[in-house]
């Protein structure tokens, strides 16, 4: 049977079992702007061209769809202002992302919607500290230590593997370096860095670990 008896939804699997409509989504991500997230003990860093503030503590960067991006990170400040309507205090960093792998994993569930096409980076910090969480297109969110999507990405996660092991030692300047560096690595031989095609966001704990700081971009 041809592929295309099965890619004109997202609820059809095919023999192989693979929806194919997950497929595509995820790659717009990998044809979309790399994204490098970082977290150490005490922060958690986001380096992109487009870093986005939800609340106070977190922030996400994107690649692939930025209309789909818009429509996820929307709801995650709806969702943040619920909790600190109804709770008084800001919503966990995991439970957030949580809810936003669940919507979009029912996307899959229903005839007539589609996966979203963005991959998100989405760094906060909470009571437990500092967290990094990828979420991907078919509603699959996972906590990270280092993180890089995007086109061009591969080189940018070499450089993470090849210094993961200093990542958890690093304070804030010496993590948005290696996620500079990373990012850097990614790029094509004959550009830079420029506040132009670059933004950081980083949230983490006070000094000496006391109280949390919140989301900063620069």
């Amino acid at each position: 049977m041809f592929r295309n008896n099965y890619d004109n939804d997202s609820v059809t699997f095919s023999p192989q079992g693979r929806i194919f409509q997950v497929e595509y989504a995820s790659e717009a991500v990998k044809q979309g702007s790399v994204v490098v997230g970082i977290v150490s003990k005490t922060h958690a860093v986001l380096v992109a061209i487009k870093v986005i503030t939800i609340d106070e503590h977190l922030g996400l960067a994107l690649a692939g769809l930025a209309s789909d991006a818009r429509v996820l990170s929307n709801f995650m400040k709806q969702q943040s202002l619920s909790s600190r309507l109804t709770y008084g205090r800001a919503i966990p960093v995991e439970r957030l992302v949580s809810s936003i792998g669940d919507r979009a994993q029912t996307n899959t569930q229903h005839y007539g919607k589609r996966p979203y096409g963005v991959g998100l980076l989405v760094a906060g910090v909470d009571e437990t500290g500092p967290h990094l969480f990828e979420f991907q297109p078919s509603g699959m969110t996972q906590e990270m230590a280092a993180c890089a999507i995007g086109a061009r990405s591969q080189m940018a996660r070499t450089y993470l593997e090849r210094n993961l092991e200093k990542f958890e030692a690093c304070g804030r300047e010496e993590l948005v370096v290696h996620g500079l560096k990373a990012l850097k690595e990614s790029l094509a031989q004959d550009k830079e860095l420029t506040v132009e095609n670059c933004s950081v966001g980083v949230v983490g704990l006070g000094k000496g670990g006391k109280g949390l700081e919140g989301f900063k971009l620069f």
